[in-house]
């Protein structure tokens, strides 16, 4: 482990199921939920959304730089929770946690309230050093990355990296969009938003598109992920409701939606069980017996099609 990794903090995936196993460790009732498109007809489906959770390719700034024109403005008075990223890797987690510590209806479990009642108050620096200290978060954290990841994020980035990724979070604060960006000073404040119809999300889907379109066409440097409440609970309880009356039609959907969110549950449980193993020896072993076979040129062939056809679908969702 190099230096700038010797802070113990794992690089994590964009995915959520990783992002809701660590919200069910912190107690919290919540879900993550992938957004393929930011159409209102895509972001009314999942509401009631918290927050929306971008990750986008890095690129080297001074941490003093003003957003760009129409990118927002520094909130120094910020009124909220805001804590700096001040090791490498955790940026995913702290997104969950500045996110989660401006949600004025939080339920969460006591160990994560203890901690946020601990940093109030606080500066943003002092805040994130107290929340990355915390072992049985860091802990959380780890459970769910690849053993072998190599670290590509943090305040200690080589300049010209060309693979850094990183997680910045969009959600409501007393009438105003922010973004809260641990590597930056400030939260970005991107002005007020209607309150009326799609609220917040609107004003969102503005400056993220803005912030897309200056990447290059087709470019696929970033993911959206949305914090929202878990649909389970409230479907369950409908259900519950319509028994015994004649809505069949709405009790069959019903019925339909919760064993595709059971579905989904069970999928991300797999996935996140896999992400525990390190797979490096057994990988090592195939690629070894491919070769061995003379089968090694045809599989990497194979891969690069497979690839370059989910590249070319994730565009067309795209455009």
């Amino acid at each position: 482990m190099s230096d700038e990794d010797s802070s113990g903090w794992q690089l994590t995936e964009s995915d959520p199921g990783v992002f809701t196993e660590l919200l069910k460790s912190l107690g919290v009732p919540y879900i993550v939920d992938d957004l393929y498109s930011l159409e209102p007809e895509s972001l009314e489906a999942l509401q009631p959304v918290h927050a929306l959770i971008f990750l986008f390719k890095w690129f080297p700034e001074s941490p003093d730089d003003e957003p760009g024109v129409g990118a927002g403005h520094y909130d120094s008075d910020f009124p909220g929770f805001f804590a700096h990223q001040t090791v490498n890797n955790a940026c995913a987690t702290l997104a969950v946690v500045n996110a989660l510590g401006n949600i004025a209806s939080l339920h969460a479990g006591p160990q994560f309230m203890d901690l946020l009642n601990f940093t109030a108050g606080m500066d943003p620096q002092t805040c994130g050093m107290a929340i990355t200290s915390a072992d049985w978060l860091r802990e959380a954290h780890n459970a769910l990355s690849p053993p072998s990841s190599i670290s590509l994020d943090g305040p200690d980035l080589p300049k010209k990296s060309e693979e850094a990724y990183h997680f910045v979070v969009y959600l409501p604060v007393l009438g105003s969009l922010y973004e809260l960006d641990g590597l930056k000073p400030y939260p970005v404040r991107h002005g007020e938003y209607d309150g009326s119809g799609e609220g917040w999300v609107k004003k969102a889907r503005e400056v993220i598109e803005n912030r897309i379109h200056t990447y290059p066409t087709g470019a696929l440097e970033f993911s959206l992920l949305a914090l929202r409440d878990d649909p389970i609970p409230g479907m369950r309880r409908r259900l519950d409701a319509l028994q015994g009356s004649a809505e069949d039609a709405e009790m069959s959907d019903l019925m339909n939606k919760i064993s595709n969110e059971n579905s989904k549950r069970e999928r991300w449980a797999f996935e996140n069980s896999s992400r525990r193993h390190n797979h490096i020896g057994l990988v090592h072993a195939l690629l070894l017996a491919l070769a061995k076979a003379g089968k090694l040129d045809s599989a990497k062939a194979d891969a690069q099609r497979v690839m370059q056809e989910r590249l070319e679908r994730q565009r067309a969702m795209q455009s």
